[in-house]
């Protein structure tokens, strides 16, 4: 039998003869949380996550990766997250500093629990994908099965956990001691994308990667590499678009189960990597029943979800958003284009103005977004571009918007289209 060796780039695959897109299996090791929520992502107390050599493994393919990533049955896991976000957005009052945990916002100043908002509560799960949204942040992560999850994002000072176990979810902010109840919704696992901080995994952000997999990418395996003590593959998926911002996206494979053990996400631009999410140690038995297990401690200040104001998606308005200026906000999500070029557009109605238009916001306010974006024009009119490292939003001066992970000339060339 000959000698093992490592693997190195064994394989090449731009996409022709893709395979199927990985079957929702790979979800239901992804620790989600199977409650509502507003997507979103991401004060770490262990080191950071780091390769410790290049196991020799035998080679593989890109191809026979991402089906062994689709193929895994894998319901059971424990261990603990990093996650780093550097979209080089501007800093959040309180989202990195002080606080229960790192939050230091409205709900920790007033110690009421309300979240900030009025009405609301500091434990919804909604509220907690904000905190993640950048800086590093340290997860502790348990499932057994689609109907029984946990996270708990760890602080210096105390501690916020999600539960979910059968129709009940739980989310508890030691912080505040707030708790918050709702009735687990049918078939949540399968909606895709994160829902709260539990989706915000290696294994979430591999699925929504490989989703975009096919003749626009280039895929190849590079290596190996030691993660969480486990052996495992490196997936590079690399766009060929021009105009997409993603410079490449690797992912680590657990070797043995075909389990994402790392993802990390660096842009076109360079520099460090805007996501990083990666086991710092992972355990595949089966987890302390215990861990699912909630009820609130004697005092505790329980909001239910039927209790909590609707908050961004009004029901009645089916999906309207509030933007600047606008009378009735913005409806209708459209996706323009596919893959690594897709944008994502969302119409003003009712008369809505951007901060342009004749309902647009003060002076005072136009100088602020004057100095903070690029004012484009094209068919559509004109408009600002506000751009991240990795994402970039035009705001048309009529109240329209159009994001996504593309260069400012896809952006003005989706709302050219879309006029």
């Amino acid at each position: 039998m000959p000698a093992e060796r490592p693997t190195q780039a064994t394989d090449a695959w731009d996409g022709d003869d893709a395979p199927a897109a990985p079957s929702r299996r790979v979800a239901r090791y992804a620790v989600p949380a199977a409650v509502a929520g507003v997507a979103a992502l991401t004060i770490g107390l262990v080191p950071a996550l780091a390769s410790s050599g290049s196991p020799n493994l035998p080679d593989i393919t890109a191809e026979q990766l991402i089906a062994k990533m689709a193929d895994s049955d894998t319901q059971r896991l424990s261990g603990t997250v990093k996650i780093s976000t550097d979209l080089g957005l501007p800093a959040l009052p309180g989202a990195a500093s002080g606080g229960a945990f790192g939050g230091g916002g409205p709900a920790h100043e007033g110690g009421d629990g309300s979240g900030g908002d009025e009405g609301g509560s500091a434990a919804d799960p909604q509220a907690k994908l904000m905190e993640l949204a950048s800086g590093t942040h340290t997860l502790r992560v348990a499932a057994d099965g689609p109907e029984k999850q946990r996270v708990s994002i760890v602080g210096d000072a105390a501690e916020y956990s999600l539960i979910h176990n059968g129709d009940d979810v739980w989310g508890y902010d030691s912080g505040s001691d707030s708790a918050y109840h709702a009735t687990a919704p049918e078939h949540a696992a399968e909606d895709g994308g994160p829902k709260g901080p539990a989706d915000i995994t290696p294994q979430e952000f591999a699925e929504q990667a490989l989703k975009a997999v096919g003749d626009s990418t280039a895929v190849t395996v590079d290596g190996t590499a030691k993660v969480a003590g486990r052996d495992a593959y490196q997936l590079v998926i690399e766009p060929k678009a021009q105009e997409s911002t993603v410079g490449s996206v690797r992912i680590a494979v657990d070797a043995d189960n075909g389990v994402p053990l790392k993802f990390t996400l660096t842009p076109k631009s360079g520099g460090a990597a805007a996501i990083d999410a990666g086991f710092t140690s992972v355990d595949f038995g089966e987890p302390d029943p215990e861990l699912f297990e909630f009820t609130p401690p004697k005092g505790t200040d329980v909001t239910e979800q039927q209790d909590l104001p609707e908050k961004g998606l009004d029901k009645k308005a089916e999906g309207k958003l509030p933007v600047p200026g606008g009378a009735d906000g913005l409806s209708g999500l459209k996706v323009i284009g596919e893959d690594w070029t897709s944008v994502a557009e969302l119409k003003a109605s009712g008369g809505a103005k951007g901060p342009g238009g004749e309902a647009g916001l003060p002076a005072e306010a136009e100088q602020l977004l004057d100095s903070l974006g690029d004012k484009v024009s094209g068919d559509f009119g004109t408009g600002r571009v506000f751009s991240t490292r990795l994402v970039n939003v035009l705001l048309t001066d009529d109240g329209a918007v159009y994001a996504g992970a593309v260069d400012k000339g896809a952006l003005i060339k989706a709302a050219d289209q879309a006029k």
